[in-house]
């Protein structure tokens, strides 16, 4: 319930959180036979014990960016499936007992979603949809629709990427598009950049009809590892149970830190920019990603300001009929419920990356630099050929060539599948490109030096690398010409 913005304010009341559980889980272990046999502790509360320490180092993941916590958070949720915790449950008769149970699985398939684990991904949700129609067969709940929407979701969700790579037994390969050792093209030696580095992203998704699985879009969910690096051993990484040590945080922070906001209301949006923007370091940069319904102007006017473009919607309990919004204002007055190009012209006192994935995402293109701080805008089509805005559902194209370029490129040609090896071949033929644009970027003589001055932070450099090799993409597709 602790505000998520500002560093400070939560990380003591986490501590001493943190703290009590690591004593009880200790506790427990110590004393478990005499827990047993004179108390009668269940194997449920054990589990309820560690599903929690597990909810805790996934929140503090999402506090801090540290993926570290997410294999802690995974290590826990783990151990409870191997060990049975939650067995007994169903032989209880309790409904709020198998709700912990519905709930566990919620939280350990959003791990291993993060995690890329799709594989363990579907096993889970195979054995969550049983877990629900048992729950719904024993207990007469008014919550059965709501769990048969989070199985529609998360299956929406795992399906939501339009190519899928195959080995040769035609099984399905994940690919990770986190940031990896050598993804990046290095700069060339004595090449004068930029120091900037980006410390803090605010990652927004607004979209209507957009798959979403527990707050997070699917776009939200790709530019959160397209702003994260590739942990190391992922997959060997094991946590010794009980040992909780989170405040031994790693000396320098290897991911920017991020804030998550599902459909926000203008004040949240707001309160999140302020609190980023008052903790920024020096020679730091703040990263705004916006994925949300355009927000168009409504009449003429004469003069044209940073307030009469519209801009992106934010959330609001107003009426929506068939995804329109229904308009009950003044005509010459201007939205509300909108992040307009003006509003955050405050925040370019310091360093800003904007990254705009709207279909009115040309409101911000006469973006006005007004302190001379480092200042760059990337901004989506807003307009596709039918083939595409059919998908747009399974994500935005734009974000998904920020993401994983080959990706959008393949789903762009109209592949639905693609071989390993032609995949890897293809991956290496892109690092290429990469490096030949990064080299044209930096021996422009006519380029905006707000690009160089960002071309100095890795995950910035991947960014416009791949914006560009979107833009180009784009431009000389056939379907894209208008």
């Amino acid at each position: 319930d602790l505000p998520q913005y500002g560093h400070k304010q939560w990380q003591s009341y986490f501590g001493r959180t943190f703290d009590v559980y690591t004593k009880l889980w200790k506790f427990q272990q110590q004393h478990r036979q005499v827990l047993d046999s004179r108390y009668g502790l269940k194997r449920w509360q054990i589990g309820e014990v560690a599903s929690k320490i597990g909810q805790l180092y996934y929140h503090y993941y999402l506090r801090t960016s540290e993926t570290s916590y997410l294999n802690e958070a995974f290590s826990f949720y783990s151990a409870i499936r191997q060990r049975s915790y939650y067995f007994q449950v169903n032989k209880e008769d309790r409904p709020e007992l198998v709700v912990k149970k519905l709930r566990y699985y919620a939280r350990y398939i959003v791990v291993c979603l993060l995690l890329n684990k799709m594989d363990l991904v579907k096993v889970l949700v195979k054995e969550l949809s049983e877990e629900i129609e048992d729950y719904t067969q024993r207990f007469n709940t008014e919550d059965q629709l709501e769990w048969n929407l989070v199985l529609q979701e998360v299956a929406a969700f795992v399906e939501a990427d339009p190519v899928v790579v195959l080995n040769d037994n035609n099984s399905v390969v994940v690919t990770s598009n986190r940031l990896q050792e050598g993804s990046v093209p290095p700069l060339e030696q004595g090449m004068v950049v930029g120091q900037l580095v980006l410390a803090d992203a605010l990652i927004i998704g607004n979209c209507n009809n957009q798959v979403k699985f527990s707050e997070l879009t699917i776009d939200m969910f790709r530019m959160l590892q397209a702003l994260e690096r590739e942990p190391v051993n992922l997959a060997t990484q094991t946590s010794k149970q009980g040992t909780l040590e989170p405040n031994e945080k790693p000396a320098k922070r290897e991911n920017p830190h991020k804030y998550l906001l599902y459909k926000p209301t203008f004040s949240q949006l707001f309160t999140f920019l302020s609190a980023s923007f008052k903790e920024l370091p020096a020679n730091s940069v703040l990263l705004v990603y916006l994925s949300a319904t355009g927000v168009f102007p409504t009449g003429n006017s004469d003069y044209e300001g940073p307030y009469d473009f519209g801009g992106v919607l934010t959330n609001t309990n107003r009426d929506v009929v068939n995804g329109e919004t229904v308009q009950k204002r003044n005509q010459a007055q201007k939205e509300m419920h909108c992040l307009h190009p003006g509003d955050l012209f405050p925040f370019t006192r310091k360093p800003l990356f904007v990254i705009v994935d709207s279909s009115n995402s040309t409101a911000y293109k006469n973006f006005t630099n007004l302190f001379g701080q480092p200042l760059v805008c990337l901004l989506s089509p807003t307009v596709y050929p039918k083939t595409v805005q059919d998908q747009s559902q399974r994500g935005s194209l734009f974000t998904l060539f920020l993401y994983s370029p080959l990706l959008a490129f393949s789903s762009v040609c109209g592949l639905n599948s693609v071989r390993r090896g032609l995949w890897e071949r293809a991956q290496e033929f892109l690092h290429k490109v990469y490096r030949d644009i990064g080299q044209m970027i930096t021996r422009s003589r006519t380029i905006d030096q707000a690009f160089l001055q960002f071309f100095g932070d890795e995950f910035l450099r991947l960014l416009l690398i791949r914006f560009v090799f979107c833009s180009a993409a784009l431009r000389l597709h056939k379907l894209f010409r208008v």
